[in-house]
């Protein structure tokens, strides 16, 4: 018997919400693993996704042949290579959308501006305006730095479940880029409660001696983000701290406003 024209399309329908559906769980899969740390069971990502075990093997193994995800010898999920060509290239456009507003941020306050992002357990730096002064701060874009040690990272963990925290700690270690380093958990969370109520982060000579950094994270960003002022400990001073901080919050605030009517 001939098929209804109004049968095929809802049977069209019907498979191109089944297909949206599997497409919307296997994002989630993969943003699950990278909170992990990259690498997962998948009675892991049952337990947190509530998904059962066979469709979470189904969807693996199709995130597997596409090279998103690979499989460890321990039967274990890691993200796939393929992912670090989609991440570099998204952050270099990240990356190019706030430039303007890291060069504002030059202008009304004189110091290097920053854009970072939370990639995995690490900090990864996608953006930079330079300072105009002969003495100024310098980080290559791409540079990848733990976040205990940075006003960014601070910044962008002070939004982290403490446990998720120190999980990511125990992945990382903590080790002292210099002596004002905090290299205890207990410690890098009293920081982090410091930031909460402050409403930004401080890098006091931690990452680099001589060099102060504040931070604040962009609101409701499509991926972690914050953006930072960096300069000498003789400039960035507490009084300029004062000035700084409110120009730091608006400028976030008004990328945050720009990447969401973007549609980024």
């Amino acid at each position: 018997m001939p098929t209804s024209s109004a049968s095929t399309t809802d049977s069209a329908k019907s498979s191109a919400g089944g297909g949206v559906q599997s497409l919307e769980r296997a994002f989630d899969l993969l943003e699950r693993m990278a909170d992990a740390g990259g690498e997962v069971g998948l009675s892991e990502l049952s337990a947190t996704s509530g998904l059962p075990l066979p469709t979470i093997h189904r969807l693996m193994r199709t995130l597997v042949a596409c090279g998103y995800v690979r499989q460890q010898p321990n039967r274990r999920y890691a993200l796939g290579p393929r992912l670090i060509r989609l991440g570099e290239s998204a952050s270099r456009l990240l990356g190019t959308w706030a430039r303007p507003y890291l060069a504002r941020l030059v202008e009304e306050t004189g110091e290097t501006a920053n854009m970072a992002l939370l990639d995995g357990d690490e900090i990864v730096y996608v953006a930079q305006v330079p300072s105009k002064h002969s003495m100024r701060m310098f980080t290559e874009v791409g540079r990848r730095v733990l976040p205990h040690s940075t006003g960014v990272g601070k910044a962008l963990l002070a939004g982290v479940p403490d446990e998720e925290v120190r999980a990511l700690l125990a992945r990382t270690g903590m080790p002292a880029a210099t002596e004002k380093t905090i290299t205890t958990p207990e410690g890098f969370l009293a920081a982090l409660e410091d930031v909460r109520q402050l409403g930004y982060a401080v890098d006091d000579n931690e990452q680099e001696i001589g060099v102060r950094c504040l931070a604040v994270s962009v609101p409701e960003s499509p991926t972690a983000a914050a953006i930072s002022i960096s300069g000498p400990a003789g400039r960035v001073t507490e009084a300029a701290t004062e000035k700084i901080v409110p120009v730091l919050q608006q400028i976030a605030l008004e990328l945050s406003q720009a990447l969401a009517s973007s549609g980024a």
